[in-house]
């Protein structure tokens, strides 16, 4: 999920790892522990403000961000930060969201689902994706989904499937349903259609001619096709 709003709690999220003395406030989560690992040229600022947090869960999450981000990087966008932070928050009560270079987890969902590290993946693809504009929404979702999908490492442990088509879905439904929409695309009509769309979303040229210019169809038209003929051939890690 991305959201914009995390610029104060990354700036709060570095100090709090490099020992600077930061005022609290009611809004503000105290950082209780937390760790900066280095893996080659990428880095990750780990903390929470959990002291029950799992160190199994915390590893898988950590090993996950070092598989997945540097190959996100290699194909979608070389520019993309080389540190990242990630911050365990029992005040957060949604799944995760993803600004300004941190990514949010809400520990009871970790404890719930422990094995859903594959959340991590859907979240640094919002640092990868560094848009200029998030809208329209259902696509910057639709397109982290499609990479949970592709680079995931435990998605069918996690028991995370892409949906089969039904009627009454759309394009616009964001995430697992798009994903698999553009899935459909890359494997029937353009390969490079989400390559092609992430582009042009991080350059803010993105308008919903670009499905026509690089399929030959519109949005609404591929859709149409899709929902006639949606059979795709799926596998999981």
């Amino acid at each position: 999920m991305k959201n914009r709003s995390l610029f104060v709690l990354t700036l709060f999220v570095l100090a709090a790892i490099k020992g600077t003395a930061q005022p609290q406030s009611p809004a503000q989560p105290k950082v209780i522990m937390g760790d900066s690992l280095v893996y080659g040229k990428y880095s990750l600022i780990f903390a929470s403000n959990d002291t029950r947090f799992d160190s199994v869960t915390r590893q898988n999450m950590i090993n996950v961000f070092f598989t997945v981000y540097p190959k996100m990087v290699e194909r979608f966008n070389k520019s993309s930060l080389t540190k990242v932070g990630f911050f365990i928050d029992t005040a957060y009560k949604a799944v995760a969201e993803t600004g300004n270079g941190t990514s949010r987890f809400n520990p009871g969902w970790m404890k719930r689902y422990p094995q859903d590290v594959d959340v991590v993946t859907h979240e640094v693809m919002h640092v990868v994706q560094d848009y200029k504009d998030y809208e329209p929404g259902w696509l910057t979702e639709g397109i982290a989904d499609y990479v949970r999908y592709v680079y995931g490492v435990n998605n069918k442990g996690a028991s995370w499937f892409l949906p089969d088509y039904r009627p009454g879905q759309s394009y616009k439904d964001a995430y697992r349903v798009t994903a698999r929409f553009l899935l459909w695309v890359e494997k029937s009509k353009y390969k490079n259609i989400v390559d092609d769309l992430d582009k042009a979303m991080r350059d803010g040229t993105y308008t919903p001619e670009i499905w026509t210019k690089l399929t030959g169809k519109t949005v609404d038209g591929l859709w149409e096709e899709y929902a006639k003929n949606p059979a795709l051939e799926l596998s999981y890690r």
